[in-house]
């Protein structure tokens, strides 16, 4: 055959029909009397519901049905993950509601019009109760509970017992947020239910869902489950998807709710969220307090870490607050020699919008914190943030490398992608002019931001569907367990067939995202996807070229060890390359036979991988007005083998945005009410391409031991290692007039404070005791390992 694809770059087929408007979103669906849905929400954060009438909008030109939680019968559950047991959700608000926007009543029209038109007319009395809304508050005695019969507003909690400080010559503590997100895909939720198959072949169906979501088996599962029927009979399609970051991993209260509206009324129905709707009610990501201290010698070498963490889990336990139990604790060490480490962790419920994942989940936080504790060691030591990194660096013999926490590395070289980042900014004349402003007084300042990461992808490894089917005319349609939503996955996948078959890539058909066709699947999800469903492309690929060669030996009355695939794509036997046979003739000949050439299988992982990577952001701040202006950002991310480089780049500069928006603007706020201050675009400050700047992305290869391709994720790690180079980068430029730490999002507000702070004398120490909640917390033991595993 001729020379590989694999490695070039490859322009993504499935492009065309997203920029020509040819493909299906949820909500182009055009069902044949399709109902629509729209959700009364609550405007208060706390309250008891005293009572509802629904006469009024029942009445309304247009409406078909208004529903509460008791007419549905709905049955509460939990999402994604299950963080506490004892508060399950109500996809409908049944006795209480807990946050504004939390849905309590559902209208039903014939068109979207007359159910958002009956929202209004719905007339709902709320007891107003006090709302909670600062986790760490939250878990203080005496705060207004969430649930009363848990009698606490502790979801869940972990803690160590040992003193990982004992050792230290010097510690730096800091306490840190690490504010909360929205996902803000560009298509929200959507959902369309038909009660009942679709398609002629499948009549034993009892429903038919189109949803917008990362994960269709999944989704499929748990929606049988609650309905009590078997998943074979609910058939999941996942038309194309704007966008998920996480945020649609799981069936959520509106979709379990229009599910139960179409079967009340065996009728399809569809509810498209809104932007706004979206803001509140789409769970948020991040939410996270962290209190570090690190301990080190004095020449800068860490000797123990204690970390304790609070997660904001949002009403109703969403499972967000258990990333502080799993990937943030898991992560903690980052890529250092930390010989010991104390991790706590509380889980708080506070009368906001869930937490859920948002693109790291878990990762960036664990990034976050550690970096700015380097920063803020070398600062102690007067060492470079570069040199301090260096001296506590796992080294590349060190691997496979377990660490503190139990995570196990499978392939690193830390220094690698940061020579090649600290070349690309020629970081010594970058910081020969920081010095020269320093010098002059300027008051526009170059700061210097340094991170290191490392991440962790396929969390626990598992098993992915894929296969690959050859058909007459010498066309192949393969398919695969994953979900795409953006990602580039029919490409990847055409081309790991393309260069396995000598199939050309306009010869293939990508099949994806629908349980009818695609028997099982972990969908998308933790930058899974090449390695674990590619995998299972390529080896079925090779199951079936395996077949073809028997087949061809026949036909050509030859030897199989002696046929090969030419260059053409072409089967023809070794030596003798005037006599050959096309894709065409010899599955044409299978299926004469009554056969195909056709492979299905599951690979399977052993175990996760690491990606990792360095980024070195340059920023200037102004010191008189607290401006940040990011000028340079160069991102060097190791995923392993590259398949397709401008897919990888995409990667980058899509997680470079979502990590640079956290670390200079987006923030969800709450007044003490719990009404949200950030309910549409004109108050959430999400970056425009105005706001954002060329970005410099480049890629160190070390592939990995764990699969065939030796491919690592790349999906979430540039938001893992933006975050934290910004965030070092604005404290950097602050750190001659004293400012120590500035909390996220580093917004002129806040810079302008700090610098403030500082010049007055005012407190600039960026640690504060915490909580006294974490002295009572379990202590980590076998009841906590499932945490540790990945099952919550």
């Amino acid at each position: 055959m001729a020379g590989s694809i694999l490695g070039t770059s490859v322009r993504r087929v499935e492009d065309f029909e997203l920029i020509t408007g040819a493909s299906t979103y949820v909500g182009n669906l055009a069902l044949d009397g399709v109902l629509h849905l729209a959700f009364v929400r609550s405007p208060l954060a706390h309250a008891r519901i005293v009572g509802i009438d629904k006469s009024e909008a029942e009445a309304a030109p247009g409406v078909v049905a208004v529903f509460t939680a008791a007419d549905l019968d709905l049955p509460a559950h939990h999402g994604l993950m299950v963080v506490n047991p004892q508060v399950p959700r109500p996809p409908l608000a049944t006795d209480r509601v807990r946050f504004v926007g939390e849905p309590v009543v559902v209208v039903v029209g014939e068109t979207k019009a007359a159910a958002v038109d009956a929202v209004e007319l719905v007339e709902i009395d709320y007891d107003p109760l006090p709302a909670v809304v600062d986790p760490e508050a939250a878990l203080e005695p005496g705060s207004e509970l969430q649930f009363p019969e848990l009698g606490t507003n502790l979801a869940a909690g972990i803690r160590s017992d040992t003193d990982p400080l004992e050792d230290a010559e010097v510690v730096v503590r800091a306490r840190m947020v690490n504010q909360r997100l929205a996902v803000m895909p560009m298509e929200g939720n959507a959902i369309a239910v038909l009660p009942g198959p679709y398609g002629e072949d499948r009549a034993g169906d009892e429903l038919t869902i189109w949803v917008s979501t990362q994960m269709p088996h999944a989704f499929r599962n748990v929606i049988a489950g609650l309905l009590g029927i078997e998943a074979e009979h609910v058939r999941v399609i996942t038309p194309h998807v704007g966008g998920g970051f996480g945020g649609k991993a799981g069936p959520l209260a509106e979709h379990t709710a229009s599910i139960w509206t179409a079967r009340a009324l065996n009728r399809p129905v569809t509810w498209v969220e809104t932007r706004s709707e979206n803001l509140v009610s789409m769970p948020h990501g991040r939410a996270q307090v962290g209190y570090y201290e690190l301990g080190l010698t004095r020449d800068g070498v860490i000797t123990g870490m204690r970390a304790r963490v609070v997660a904001d889990s949002g009403a109703y336990a969403g499972f967000g607050g258990a990333l502080a139990l799993g990937p943030t604790y898991m992560l903690s060490q980052g890529v250092y020699r930390i010989p010991q480490i104390g991790y706590d962790a509380a889980v708080a419920l506070t009368n906001t919008t869930p937490v859920g994942a948002f693109r790291g989940a878990g990762r960036p936080e664990a990034a976050a914190y550690l970096e700015r504790m380097m920063d803020l060691a070398a600062a102690e030591l007067d060492l470079d943030p570069v040199e301090i990194r260096r001296r506590n660096f796992i080294q590349p013999a060190d691997f496979p490398y377990t660490t503190v926490t139990g995570m196990h590395y499978d392939i690193g070289d830390y220094d690698l992608p940061l020579r090649e980042a600290l070349r690309l900014v020629d970081y010594e004349k970058v910081r020969e002019e920081q010095a020269t402003r320093r010098e002059a007084g300027d008051p526009v300042q170059v700061g210097i931001g340094v991170c290191v990461y490392v991440e962790i992808t396929a969390g626990g490894g598992g098993t992915e569907f894929g296969s690959v089917t050859v058909h007459a005319d010498g066309s192949a349609t393969i398919s695969a367990g994953t979900s795409g939503h953006g990602q580039g996955h029919p490409t990847a996948f055409a081309m790991l067939a393309s260069d396995r078959l000598g199939i050309p890539m306009d010869k293939i058909t990508f099949v994806q995202s629908d349980t009818a066709v695609v028997p099982r699947g972990g969908g998308t999800g933790g930058s899974r996807s090449l390695q674990m469903g590619g995998n299972a492309v390529r080896a079925a690929a090779e199951d079936v070229l395996e077949q073809a060669r028997k087949r061809a030996a026949a036909m050509l009355e030859a030897s199989v060890d002696d046929v090969e695939l030419t260059e053409n794509g072409e089967f023809g036997v070794a030596g003798v390359p005037s006599v050959t046979l096309t894709w065409a003739q010899v599955a044409g000949a299978a299926a004469a036979d009554g056969g195909e050439l056709a492979a299905a299988l599951d690979f399977k992982q052993e175990g996760a991988t690491f990606p990792f990577g360095a980024h070195v952001s340059v920023v200037e701040v102004d010191t008189e007005t607290g401006r940040v202006t990011p000028r340079r950002h160069v991102a060097v991310d190791d995923c392993g083998r590259i398949l397709n480089p401008l897919i990888v780049n995409g990667q980058q500069h899509g997680g470079l945005a979502q990590g640079i928006a956290q670390a200079l603007y987006e923030e969800v706020v709450y007044d003490s009410e719990g009404q949200p201050l950030t309910g549409t675009l004109a108050d959430y400050r999400m970056p425009s391409a105005a706001d954002l700047f060329t970005f410099e992305t480049a890629n160190t290869e070390t592939p990995t031991p764990m699969n065939p391709l030796g491919a690592k994720g790349i999906g979430e790690s540039a938001t893992v290692g933006a975050t934290p180079a910004v965030q070092n980068a604005v404290v950097d430029a602050l750190r001659p007039i004293g400012v120590r730490h500035v909390d996220l999002p580093c917004t002129p507000e806040r810079v302008w404070r700090a610098v403030q702070d500082a010049r007055s004398g005012g407190p600039t120490d960026p640690w504060r005791e915490p909580p006294a909640v974490f002295a009572t917390l379990p202590v980590r033991s076998a009841a906590t390992a499932a945490v540790e595993g990945g099952e919550i």
